[in-house]
């Protein structure tokens, strides 16, 4: 017996409360047969106003993570997707592989998708036809604190950092305020000198921006998002294609 629904996967979604784009950005790339199942993170929109205050709202994810995990098992996923991005970034590779064998522990070894990964094997996926892949520019939705992290995870696997922009967004909900126009002009302002252009942050909605990006910047444009899911899609042995959301959906 499988699920009516879900008879090809059941991903459960693990978010923070406050983000509003994660959700619907998965939903619209979710083929038939596939479901998503969503436990919140629980957390209070917090201001940021500097590092210190986004470090406050860091370590409120990170206290309730694992509570939102363990919920989102109860409904027997086949795989575990982590809606949130900032924490899989934290401290380089290392950080990332620590936190990814935890989430496994938690999971009783449920497969487990984080973000910062997923970008790393969207790159990869690219670089079958672009050719190879050096030089990044990237935006996120972060404090300074936060950018470090990113641009020291893709430092870590061996990529070139030529640009970073973060937002400075003033709240964790308020990433999502963000409006395209905005995210267009970073996009551009990210993309010169570089191979592949990078958005983090998962309550930025950039999906829908990256797929419009890629075609007139003419470059790899990959949204946090977009890529996770993708990443959780094939690891499953899903390879549904679609238009609308980039090469790498329609393509690889």
């Amino acid at each position: 017996m499988v699920d009516s629904l879900g008879y090809r996967m059941k991903f459960a979604v693990v978010a923070p409360s406050t983000n509003t784009s994660v959700q619907p950005e998965y939903d619209d790339l979710r083929p038939r047969g596939v479901t998503n199942h969503f436990s919140r993170i629980a957390i209070p929109d917090t201001k940021v106003t500097d590092d210190e205050s986004f470090m406050v709202m860091l370590n409120n994810i990170r206290e309730a993570t694992f509570d939102a995990v363990d919920v989102s098992m109860s409904m027997d996923p086949g795989c575990v997707i982590m809606g949130m991005s900032a924490e899989t970034f934290w401290d380089g590779a290392e950080g990332a592989d620590r936190l990814h064998k935890r989430m496994l522990e938690r999971t009783g070894g449920v497969p487990v998708i984080m973000g910062s990964t997923a970008v790393d094997e969207a790159i990869k996926a690219y670089e079958t036809t672009t050719g190879p892949i050096r030089k990044l520019g990237i935006l996120t939705p972060y404090a300074p604190v936060g950018d470090a992290n990113v641009k020291k995870f893709f430092e870590d696997q061996g990529y070139d950092v030529v640009h970073i922009e973060g937002l400075k967004s003033p709240s964790p909900m308020m990433i999502a305020h963000e409006d395209k126009q905005k995210l267009k002009r970073t996009a551009i302002a990210v993309s010169e000198g570089v191979d592949a252009i990078i958005q983090c942050g998962t309550n930025l909605a950039f999906a829908e921006v990256a797929a419009m990006a890629e075609f007139w910047l003419e470059k790899p444009v990959i949204a946090i998002n977009t890529a996770t899911y993708w990443h959780a899609l094939r690891s499953m042995g899903i390879n549904h294609q679609m238009d609308g959301f980039g090469r790498l959906m329609a393509e690889f």
